[in-house]
């Protein structure tokens, strides 16, 4: 592989401290040589959509990179990076202390149930869309603005901007706008 491919990355926590844990893996997945911060989204809180009923609400957010890394090579970076914030694989969609996934790869398209690009539910995830839509504002997904994208997908109404204070139980603790 020659030159620098974009990807788009997707993070999301909702166990222990979810703000620190983001910025940490921000940091963590720019860390090698080989991949290169583009931006960042502001982080949004979101209810969990799938997985076990009761979960913690979620923190999320989007990343662009740069990278010289294959798709594979990304993914297994990617889930280096949640080891290293002790993700745990229990429940599919349950609790988690770091969830990344790749969104987009530059033009790549694949079937492979490993990666598959772009990924199968992005576009219907407004978690994704939207934090991305803000870093993107012409970003296309499938042919479709992500942002058009967010404004229907069904969890759209549910995400609230997360203001980088404490927080508990979903409600802010300190430093709340109102």
């Amino acid at each position: 592989m020659t030159g620098y491919t974009k990807a788009v990355l997707a993070l999301g926590s909702n166990l222990g401290e979810r703000n620190d844990t983001l910025s940490g893996a921000v940091a963590d997945l720019v860390d090698p040589p080989e991949v290169r911060l583009l931006a960042v989204s502001p982080v949004v809180q979101t209810k969990p959509v799938g997985g076990p009923p009761g979960q913690p609400d979620f923190l999320n957010m989007v990343m662009t990179v740069e990278t010289l890394l294959s798709p594979e090579a990304l993914l297994e970076h990617c889930h280096a990076v949640e080891n290293k914030h002790l993700r745990v694989r229990d429940v599919r969609w349950g609790p988690r202390t770091l969830d990344v996934d790749i969104i987009t790869y530059g033009d790549v398209t694949s079937d492979d149930p490993d990666l598959t690009l772009p990924h199968p539910r992005a576009a219907e995830r407004a978690f994704v869309l939207y934090p991305w839509s803000l870093i993107e504002p012409a970003a296309t997904l499938g042919g479709q603005r992500v942002s058009e994208l967010a404004a229907r997908a069904a969890d759209f109404p549910d995400l609230v901007p997360f203001d980088g204070f404490g927080d508990y139980d979903g409600a802010p603790t300190a430093g709340a706008v109102e």
